[in-house]
């Protein structure tokens, strides 16, 4: 029995090692979100202590006015931080949707050509049933006109 070679299998290949590489770039991109939502925390949590900070400060009585001009020049900075951690999470996330995209793409040419494989296969095993009945049906006349010339 002759074994079935998709003709496309290189092909195939290429596109799997390239939905995996869209697939790797998008996971990429999501560690990168995560790492700037983790810094957009810490930001928050200090901007909390920072205002905790200048209330406890703020008390009546003496007040330390150098630290409490610190204390808000700490805050404008945290704020200059976290607007411009903002502006990098939104491009991330505008590349998080490119990426993802490109991976459904990629996906897409993936199945289209695991599925014309699947079908060749299918055409294939259906022609080498064919084949094979045709050679059982010729042995079997074969053998019955040799058996039957054999018997007079």
């Amino acid at each position: 029995m002759a074994q079935f070679r998709y003709r496309l299998a290189t092909l195939l290949r290429l596109r799997e090692a390239t939905r995996d590489e869209k697939r790797a770039q998008l996971a990429e991109a999501h560690r990168a979100a995560h790492i700037l939502e983790e810094r957009i925390g810490e930001i928050d949590r200090e901007l909390s202590a920072s205002r905790e900070q200048a209330q406890a400060v703020a008390q009546p009585g003496s007040v330390n006015v150098d630290h409490l001009i610190q204390t808000h020049r700490y805050e404008r900075v945290l704020h200059a931080q976290r607007a411009t951690i903002d502006g990098q999470l939104k491009l991330i996330t505008a590349e998080i949707e490119k990426r993802r995209h490109a991976l459904v793409e990629a996906d897409r040419q993936v199945q289209v050509l695991e599925k014309l494989r699947a079908r060749q296969q299918a055409e294939f095993a259906q022609a080498e049933g064919v084949r094979e009945q045709k050679l059982m049906d010729e042995i079997a006349a074969r053998s019955h006109a040799y058996h039957g010339e054999a018997s007079p």
